[in-house]
């Protein structure tokens, strides 16, 4: 069985860091990466990274964000450092897994993240 993992998230002050994990399980772990919702919004991009260590991170995060990853442990994480109110939102682990001979896009459960004074 496929199983997205996450850990952090929390509350922090404007200005603070936060690191978000997520390990993956259950098949061949492909590209993973972090997206962000916010109430009334599509989920969005935050960052991705392959397996060979291609990063991509949308415009928002970039320099203040690292997305990183091992693949011994099948495991992503986001360093967020110099967080902003305008990044509170539920975070979402997203892997490429494939499972049963399947290639599929799997997400763990969500983990939210408070930037406020």
């Amino acid at each position: 069985q496929v199983q997205l993992v996450e850990s952090g998230g929390g509350l922090v002050q404007p200005g603070g860091s936060l690191r978000l994990s997520c390990a993956a399980s259950g098949g061949s772990v492909y590209t993973m990466g972090w997206y962000r919702q916010t109430p009334g919004k599509q989920r969005a991009l935050v960052a991705t990274i392959t397996t060979g260590g291609s990063t991509n991170y949308a415009d928002s995060v970039k320099g203040r964000f690292t997305i990183s990853r091992d693949n011994a442990k099948n495991m992503v994480v986001l360093q967020m450092n110099s967080l902003k109110p305008e990044d509170t939102a539920v975070y979402y682990c997203n892997a490429y897994i494939t499972h049963l001979g399947s290639l599929h896009a799997y997400w763990g459960q969500g983990t939210q993240v408070t930037v406020s004074s």
